[in-house]
């Protein structure tokens, strides 16, 4: 074989190879942009472990995505993007309308890096009155709309939907009791005697007047207070005349509860527009965002919420805020109004999806003058002011975080600590509890608890419960590693104990092979006295940290958060573990044949004292499931 004729395979294998490598980047990109339809639709780019790195709409996918294979990139953070996409998903759409509402739908679950996010979102309170019973009742609700009835909301905070159900009960005397109470009433309860209730259980009303005042409470929710109020005063007034000064005096009460909270916000349902609207003011500063929301409904300001979304300094407000409302309305009611300081990115669009989400028309307006104006101001004062803590916070939070870096040798600030605690009582229900805390704060979502199973441990064996905790969260940590997911490793543990069980987490850490994560072990003072506590790391001896220490404080809140977790999980099972039915244990005793065997013998106790024969007669117990049945409490 000649030299020509070996370059010659040489070449032919390398290009074989070059085709056999998978497209990578603006390459990959590339080759999607051929095949990919001159349609509307959503795309997105998957980065090398399968992470979801990007989730946008366009309505040309193929016009879009020959941006990307060209190099047409507005910021460095797409150039990155760009670079590290290993593949794409297209899913065409009828219109880009119906494009949008699929990318918040995918922001939302798949929450991808490079996206704005909207974060720490949270489903609102709603005020419902059922229409499936004679007597409605009138209850705080969460959720899908699926009983049949009407919801009033969403409030802000749990304290102002409470204060409004405390007033409509002051007001209108509705029922707040659940139906099994209602049907079984054989005289007026306590929250009559106190005239938070018209009593429609024992017939101290009729079905038809607690219906006008059902109607009544529906009117005000829906902003029609003054009418309901000047109905009220003259009924007042015409009791006043006829001498029925009780009557009369009941109704003064009534009006006086509406009137409170029809005057309690500040700014009035004018102002922000028509009978209901949200409000939102955006507020930039330093690479962070706030969002502030206000919902204004039925006349009063129903309370509000700040928002710090995830975003890139590259960022526009106009991206940022049309970015928040497509993922904050993904699984919100729409009201008629929206009302910014901001005019969100697409505009007209977002206007489109959201109407027809609600099927009704829905506005987004920049208010330039008037009560609408001054609204959108109050809003945007709350949101300077809310980002303005979070960023004294943070800024806060890195110098203490530079403080513990600095008492434990770290290599740098620690951007994910874990801390470790058990709990138990003499070796029972044990429970071990991990919480996660961060520059940004605890991070509540990555708490994780662990029910202690292993059957080898002495009860009471804080040693053993730390390892078996260790061995579980660090060997998935491993495990997850190997099929090659994403994993947030710690980059500090704090442990509550002292040398023990330290030892005991590094033996498992060295065991698994992650023996470079820096743990701490942290024993209470003499007497368990705050601000006294040891120290403990490997190769060194005991230390302190200063008494006003920032660092020192900041661990102890820690600590206690990760006890009182820790503790609270422990607790729950326990209360588990006391109200379990030993008819649960038994082969062959579902929910039915339970129900029917408690009914006959009254509790589980009267069961176990059965005999066969007892037993046999309960419907659907044969000989043979008494008999295991009666083995079972007694098997001595």
């Amino acid at each position: 074989m000649t030299d020509e004729t070996i370059d010659t395979v040489d070449e032919a294998a390398s290009d074989a190879t070059t085709e056999a490598l998978p497209l990578q980047a603006t390459a990959l990109i590339a080759d999607e942009a051929r095949r990919a339809p001159d349609k509307p639709g959503v795309y997105r780019m998957y980065g090398e472990t399968g992470d979801c790195l990007y989730v946008g709409k366009a309505k040309s996918l193929k016009k879009r995505i020959v941006q990307y294979a060209q190099g047409r990139f507005h910021t460095q953070r797409i150039g990155l993007m760009v670079s590290l996409t290993r593949s794409m998903e297209l899913v065409v759409t009828t219109t880009e309308t119906e494009a949008l509402i699929l990318e918040a739908g995918y922001i939302k679950r798949l929450k991808p890096r490079f996206n704005v996010l909207l974060k720490d979102d949270k489903s609102f309170a709603e005020i419902m009155i059922r229409r499936d019973h004679r007597a409605p009742q009138v209850r705080k609700h969460r959720g899908a709309h699926t009983t049949p009835g009407a919801y009033f909301g969403p409030f802000a905070s749990t304290w102002a939907v409470n204060r409004t159900l405390n007033t409509l009960q002051k007001a209108f005397l509705l029922r707040t009791c659940s139906d099994s109470v209602y049907e079984t009433r054989t005289r007026p309860c306590m929250l009559h005697q106190i005239k938070r209730c018209s009593a429609p259980c024992t017939g101290l009303i009729s079905l038809e007047d607690y219906g006008d005042l059902v109607k009544e409470a529906e009117a005000f929710l829906r902003g029609k207070s003054r009418a309901v109020i000047a109905r009220l005063s003259a009924e007042m007034q015409t009791a006043s005349d006829e001498m029925e000064f009780e009557h009369a005096a009941r109704v003064r009460d009534r009006i006086r509860a509406l009137s409170a909270i029809a005057m309690e916000s500040g700014l009035n349902a004018e102002g922000a527009g028509d009978a209901e609207a949200d409000v939102f003011a955006l507020h930039s500063e330093g690479g962070q965002a706030c969002v502030q929301v206000f919902f204004y409904r039925a006349g009063q300001n129903w309370g509000g919420r700040a928002y710090f979304p995830r975003i890139d300094k590259s960022d526009t407000d106009p991206e940022i805020l049309g970015a928040f409302l497509a993922q904050f309305y993904e699984d919100k009611p729409i009201p008629r109004q929206i009302l910014s300081n901001v005019r969100p990115h697409e505009l007209e669009l977002l206007e489109e999806a959201f109407t027809l989400k609600s099927g009704r028309k829905v506005d987004i307006a920049r208010p330039q003058r008037g009560e609408k104006l001054a609204v959108v101001d109050y809003a945007l004062t709350n949101s300077k002011e809310a980002l303005g803590r979070k960023l004294a916070e943070n800024s806060a939070t890195s110098k203490i975080l530079d403080e513990v870096c600095e008492a434990f040798g770290l290599d740098a600030r620690p951007e994910r600590i874990e801390v470790y605690d058990n709990a138990h009582i003499q070796g029972t229900n044990a429970v071990g509890g991990m919480i996660v805390a961060g520059p940004e704060g605890f991070r509540k979502n990555q708490y994780r608890k662990f029910n202690i199973r292993g059957e080898d441990l002495t009860p009471g064996d804080d040693y053993g419960m730390m390892r078996e905790v260790m061995r579980r969260r660090f060997g998935k940590m491993v495990k997850d590693e190997e099929a090659g997911e994403v994993v947030e490793r710690p980059d500090l543990l704090l442990i509550d104990g002292g040398a023990g069980q330290l030892a005991e987490v590094l033996a498992v850490l060295a065991d698994l092979g992650v023996d470079d994560i820096t743990a701490v072990g942290v024993a209470k003072g003499p007497d368990r006295d705050a601000g006294k506590e040891h120290f403990f790391m490997p190769g060194k001896p005991p230390f302190m940290l200063p008494m006003k220490s920032p660092a020192l404080y900041y661990i102890q809140r820690l600590r206690d958060e990760a006890h009182r977790f820790a503790n609270g999980a422990h607790a729950k099972r326990r209360s588990m573990d006391i109200s379990k039915n030993p008819l649960d244990e038994i082969d062959g005793v579902g929910p039915s044949r339970k129900k029917a065997l408690l009914h006959a013998f009254g509790s589980a106790k009267g069961v176990s004292r059965a005999s066969v024969a007892d037993l046999v007669k309960v419907p659907g117990v044969n000989q043979a499931l008494a008999e295991r049945i009666h083995g079972f409490f007694h098997k001595s």
